[in-house]
């Protein structure tokens, strides 16, 4: 099978492609013939620093990039029960670790796939795996958002925030996108009830007696955050757990909690994106798709931080 291998970190001219054998699977995986594939903020991080890259694959070389697939079942383990042969389905695989989606075929813990609901595409199945499990865990599973919440979330039109805010509106918060000007009709068509433009107004000005903030950023986003969240509020934050001690000392002497959290393959959490997917409560944006062949392409276009929703590769 075709495969995108990386035996050093550095430019996307490391992505070198190549043949290999199609994986074996587990008794409790599947295989999958990939049909789309995700490509999300962690997957240039790992290409393009060694330090990432080793974090991740614990200095194995070579090694195969990428999460998110959506795609078709060819084999089932012997002890798989919930899926067969000819399943459409996606999600997340194996995050944190190596889940090798830069490839043909894939090799997949059957729990961390769910059935693709037949009211969208490959491509926006690919869209809606790290991105949306991300925004979904940090929501609900961290900040246990409830509805009459206030909550805030920074890059509101990209993969995890586009997500975010849909999520939350579901559950019937009241939500405050923060994104550029030029994105804010998008920001507010996926439920915002604000809109607030970075680049011309600081947030922290804005608004007050926040419940949840989610924090995509870090930075100066990370420390006025603290100013707007309200005594027993939460900020969520997903960039690094890195977290200055101004930052911590600040938090604390408001009675604020601030959370790192790693995004992680989940059965529960899949298969609640795939019913959030199937209800239409849940709309991936694709914002750019490329061939397999010009993965690189899609690596260098994630890196402009300028996307729009998600970028996605065909095969």
């Amino acid at each position: 099978m075709k495969a995108v291998i990386i035996n050093e970190a550095g430019s996307v001219e490391n992505l070198k492609f190549t043949e290999i054998e199609k994986p074996t699977i587990g008794d409790n995986e599947v295989l999958v013939k990939v049909m789309s594939v995700g490509i999300n903020p962690v997957d240039v991080k790992a290409r393009a620093y060694e330090g990432v890259l080793n974090w991740i694959f614990e200095e194995k070389r070579s090694v195969i990039l990428g999460w998110d697939i959506s795609g078709e079942i060819v084999e089932t383990g012997k002890n798989v029960i919930d899926f067969k042969a000819g399943d459409e389905v996606f999600g997340m695989v194996n995050f944190f670790g190596n889940g090798s989606a830069y490839a043909e075929y894939v090799a997949a813990p059957a729990s961390h796939l769910a059935l693709k609901p037949q009211n969208i595409t490959h491509p926006q199945a690919a869209a809606a795996s790290m991105a949306a499990v991300t925004a979904y865990q940090a929501l609900v599973d961290v900040a246990h958002i409830k509805k009459g919440h206030k909550v805030v979330i920074h890059a509101a039109s990209g993969g995890v925030g586009h997500f975010a805010v849909q999520i939350a509106k579901h559950i019937g918060a009241y939500v405050i996108g923060v994104s550029s000007a030029k994105n804010r009709d998008f920001v507010l068509s996926l439920g915002a009830d604000e809109h607030i433009d970075y680049t011309t107004e600081n947030f922290k000005d804005k608004i007050q007696g926040v419940d949840i903030g989610i924090d995509t950023i870090q930075g100066e986003t990370l420390l006025n955050s603290v100013e707007i969240v309200h005594q027993g509020g939460i900020i969520v934050t997903l960039p690094s757990p890195e977290i200055p001690e101004e930052v911590k000392d600040m938090a604390s002497q408001k009675g604020i909690s601030i959370e790192f959290m790693m995004v992680e393959s989940k059965t529960e959490t899949i298969k609640a994106i795939a019913d959030l997917l199937d209800a239409g409560s849940l709309k991936p944006a694709v914002y750019k798709t490329f061939a397999f062949e010009d993965i690189r392409k899609a690596h260098l276009e994630v890196e402009t931080n300028r996307v729009v929703g998600k970028v996605v590769v065909t095969l």
